[in-house]
């Protein structure tokens, strides 16, 4: 990512934010981050302190020039000028370059209008303030000790009030999360970790808790500011997760962090599939927290897990989400070492996500299991199959990561990716290519019927170099098939194959061998008065 020279300081950040309010419709910024999550920024420079210059892709390549961080000045070559989409997608740019928050741009109007209907509502006097603070509950850090996770989250409840239950922007969640902050007393590491993990899935829940309840109607629906706001809390609760858990075997705080478990696990199996917020949070806890902890009888925690999913299985019935508990009910199979039970009920779950297989493969990474694993992405790559290349890439780098310890189970890789063809199409030629397996790869490709001026010289190269005998009836074969087309584009696509395969004859040292082949070939088609001429035009005959 560009380097720029000249940096924002928090004023001018939030001066930015609210010029940005003001000078730009909710649409056009969510048009602007479109452009920018499709990576349309081509060039972003700051030739001065106060001036951002960018090149944005559209409909053409339009500059957009801008005043930091007041944009009182602003214009861009496209048709709109003022106040655009592709504006926006250079100030998202420019945040992501200086380290700052790409949702605060995108929620910019929200929080301003948001602030404004706050201030209008303090406007009753210093009395009305003063009440809602006095309301506010306060709380030690050893009476939170003693109270339940579940008490925890009656508390934050109660510190919000009766307004603020609900969140739908990420300005809306830092309030409820500056309402927690503002709770919570001076704690110890342990207590800090654990209470700040649940105040940001307190702030979660109640982000998509109004999605939840609709969803098994209406089908699930988030609003977009909601969106990006669960997105950016998940991925703070999972940094927070990634430092792992200072916890000791003997402490006396390992209810409350069962007593989190078991919140994740409610949230998990009642979200929607799709959603996959709670789902990574159970799984990060696991892996992170909980996993590395459990030696001597903490071990029976995994087991006394496997239970409590069982439990809620028979207890929630229909209203289970039945894909998350299949994941996690797998992970606790896979913790206990008994794959073949975790198979036999991810089988069950018919095609599975990628992302949360994913969360299955890295335990194992974790552990170091490396023949584990492999059994695994044999036995998982074709539930995995109906989903296309791109979303398959992780996939692919597992496999890269078990050949680097265990060789031996290239063949299985190979098997494997064959069985999921088509939709691992992409994967496996890639594969091919990055193993030097030429004659399979030209077998596949000839298979398919593809065409050799489809693939760039460069994706060719390595094959000329190491093994150009196996072009020759990849060539062959597409020449006759641009004959038979019989059009002049065809004649002029065969020829210049050609051409290519008097080089590899030279290459091969066979020139006896191809003069037969293009005197035969000529003859052949003789009263083929076009492909005849092109045949002189490009030299091959005369």
């Amino acid at each position: 990512m560009t380097n720029l020279e000249y940096t924002i300081d928090d004023a001018q950040w939030q001066m930015l934010l609210e010029q940005v309010a003001k000078h730009f419709d909710d649409l056009t910024i969510k048009r602007g981050f479109q452009y920018y999550k499709q990576d349309r920024v081509v060039g972003l420079t700051m030739p001065q302190a106060d001036r951002l210059k960018a090149v944005v892709e559209g409909g053409e390549l339009y500059s957009v020039s801008l005043t930091m961080p007041s944009l009182e000045q602003r214009s861009c070559t496209c048709p709109a000028g003022k106040s655009c989409k592709h504006m926006i997608a250079a100030l998202l740019q420019y945040a992501a370059i200086q380290e700052r928050s790409v949702p605060a741009i995108v929620n910019a109007a929200t929080a301003v209008r948001a602030a404004s209907a706050a201030a209008k509502a303090s406007s009753g006097g210093k009395n009305a303030v003063g009440a809602m603070k006095a309301a506010r509950p306060s709380v030690t850090a050893e009476e939170l000790e003693k109270m339940a996770v579940s008490e925890w989250h009656q508390l934050f409840a109660r510190a919000l009030g009766p307004i603020n239950q609900h969140a739908r922007s990420m300005h809306e969640a830092r309030e409820i999360l500056a309402v927690l902050h503002g709770l919570k007393p001076s704690l110890s590491l342990l207590m800090d970790q654990l209470y700040e993990l649940n105040a940001h899935l307190f702030a979660l829940e109640k982000l998509v808790k109004p999605a939840q309840e609709d969803w098994r109607h209406s089908g699930l629906f988030m609003g977009y500011h909601t969106q990006l706001a669960m997105d950016e809390l998940l991925e703070e609760a999972m940094q927070g997760f990634a430092g792992g858990l200072s916890i000791t075997e003997e402490s006396e705080l390992w209810p409350r962090v069962t007593e989190t478990l078991h919140y994740l696990r409610e949230q998990m199996l009642k979200e929607h599939k799709s959603l996959n917020c709670f789902s990574k949070l159970y799984h990060a806890c696991w892996r992170y927290w909980l996993k590395p902890n459990l030696s001597g009888p903490r071990r029976e925690l995994i087991a006394e897990e496997l239970q409590q999913l069982e439990a809620a299985k028979t207890e929630m019935g229909s209203t289970l989400s039945k894909l998350p508990w299949t994941f996690a009910e797998s992970l606790m199979y896979l913790y206990l070492g008994q794959d073949e039970e975790a198979w036999e009920l991810l089988r069950t779950a018919g095609t599975l996500l990628p992302g949360q297989a994913s969360l299955l493969f890295e335990a194992l990474v974790q552990e170091q299991a490396w023949e584990r694993l492999a059994s695994w992405l044999v036995e998982l790559g074709p539930l995995l199959g109906s989903f296309r290349t791109d979303e398959l890439a992780t996939y692919g780098d597992y496999w890269g990561t078990v050949l680097t310890h265990v060789p031996d189970a290239e063949p299985r890789m190979w098997t494997t990716l064959a069985a999921m063809l088509p939709y691992s199409s992409t994967l496996y030629e890639d594969a091919l290519v990055a193993h030097g397996k030429w004659r399979e790869w030209i077998d596949y490709h000839m298979s398919r019927g593809s065409e050799p001026l489809d693939f760039r010289a460069t994706m060719l190269k390595p094959i000329e170099k190491d093994a150009p005998e196996l072009l020759l009836p990849f060539y062959h074969q597409a020449v006759e098939r641009y004959v038979l087309l019989k059009n002049r584009d065809s004649y002029k696509a065969a020829v210049k194959l050609l051409k290519r395969l008097l080089k590899l004859y030279r290459k091969l040292k066979q020139e006896p061998r191809w003069e037969q082949f293009i005197s035969t070939f000529a003859a052949r088609h003789n009263r083929l008065r076009a492909l005849q001429e092109e045949l002189r035009k490009g030299g091959l005959f005369e």
